[in-house]
């Protein structure tokens, strides 16, 4: 009996273990069955590589914009290398085209009115004879620089008189832009006043001109200082000459100062001749001396044209203080009203000539230009226009 306990106390306790094991296994079933279940997997929301949405719920995002590279520039091209010859030295090229500037005015004959709304195709311009061909043109009005220049000498009161109302209706057509200065001469020259801009200046610098110092008339040497001193100032400049015309004791020649009237670029001269009725009382009376003033006189006059005539100026010879209105009306729509013209001559040396010019007026068919009246009347016109220039003189 005692070899038979040991087997059944034995498979109590494989019961007994059995039994534990199966409740065990009963008490863990309804935990696990209320445990929470794991909630779904949601999709990354992280920003997909090549952009745009995810997924159907992901974020929409934009397109990453790839950074572009820093454009370089590209590298300049190198210089050619040249050679030169063995013993060649190294040298530069400079050429200059020359260049004319004319300027012309047109106005009519009777009434020295302006003649406006011409075109560049309505002129020609003669160099020595040959036709140019007009580069630049435009119309010209600007303040003017200006120098009276008034014969101051002991001789007849008269010219003194005439010369004053000259010199005053002048300063009456100037502008508040316009510079003027006023130098005298008699044997010498005298500086009255400075460039200014002050009309009350010139008034009491005419008033001032009462007794003259000397009765000779020294008008050549009084001109050229007067050209001398305006090449010093850049642009276009003008003289306004106030004399007889007559010269007594100059050093310089005729032919010197026509040379020097020519070779002065930029210069226009306005004659207004003094002792008009004087003269006309006198002419023609007998006697040698009467007869050499009288050829002195028409001299003088011949010299007042030339010098205005090859400057492209005007010239007056009045007899009455009444025509000084109307003689510097036209003076100052002459100065102020112009066709400027620029070419390239076709002779471009350098060689300091002196070349002359010509300007015509012609129509659209090449024709001489015919200026008419509101009533269909031919006016006759005058061109003014420089006589010449003197080319540059190269420099060796």
């Amino acid at each position: 009996m005692s070899t038979l306990r040991p087997s059944i106390f034995a498979s109590r306790r494989f019961a007994v273990a059995g039994l534990f094991l199966a409740l065990a296994a009963l008490a863990a079933a309804p935990l696990s069955r209320a445990q929470t279940p794991a909630p779904p997997q949601q999709p990354d929301q992280a920003t997909p590589d090549s952009g745009g949405p995810g997924a159907d719920s992901g974020v929409i995002v934009l397109p990453k914009k790839k950074e572009k590279p820093e454009e370089i520039a590209p590298p300049a091209p190198a210089a050619p290398k040249i050679k030169n010859p063995e013993g060649m030295a190294n040298f530069s090229l400079r050429v200059e085209v020359p260049e004319v500037t004319v300027d012309v005015g047109v106005l009519l004959e009777k009434t020295g009115q302006f003649v406006p709304n011409l075109k560049p195709g309505n002129f020609r311009v003669y160099e020595d004879g040959v036709p140019q061909k007009v580069a630049g043109f435009k119309r010209v009005e600007a303040p003017i620089t200006a120098l009276l220049l008034c014969e101051f000498a002991s001789t007849n009161y008269n010219f003194i008189y005439d010369m004053r109302n000259s010199a005053w209706a002048f300063a009456q057509q100037l502008r508040p832009q316009d510079y003027v200065a006023m130098m005298t001469f008699d044997m010498r020259t005298q500086i009255v006043t400075d460039f200014t801009q002050d009309k009350r200046q010139l008034y009491e610098a005419i008033n001032s001109l009462r007794i003259p110092g000397f009765s000779e008339r020294n008008l050549f040497d009084a001109l050229y200082e007067a050209e001398d001193r305006l090449s010093r100032i850049e642009g276009r400049k003008y003289i306004v000459l106030i004399a007889s015309g007559r010269d007594t004791f100059s050093k310089l020649t005729l032919d010197k100062i026509m040379q020097k009237v020519k070779s002065t670029p930029d210069v226009t001269i306005f004659t207004v001749s003094t002792g008009g009725a004087v003269r006309a009382m006198t002419e023609g009376r007998g006697g040698m001396s009467a007869s050499m003033r009288d050829m002195d006189y028409l001299q003088a006059d011949n010299e007042m044209k030339t010098f205005a005539k090859i400057t492209g100026g005007m010239s007056f010879f009045p007899r009455f203080t009444g025509e000084m209105p109307d003689i510097f009306s036209q003076i100052n729509q002459s100065i102020r009203s112009k066709y400027q013209l620029v070419y390239h001559p076709s002779n471009p040396k350098q060689d300091g000539t002196y070349r002359k010019l010509r300007v015509e007026l012609v129509d659209e068919e090449g024709q001489p230009l015919r200026i008419q009246d509101e009533k269909h009347k031919p006016l006759k016109y005058d061109i003014i226009a420089r006589d010449g220039y003197r080319a540059r003189q190269e420099v060796e």
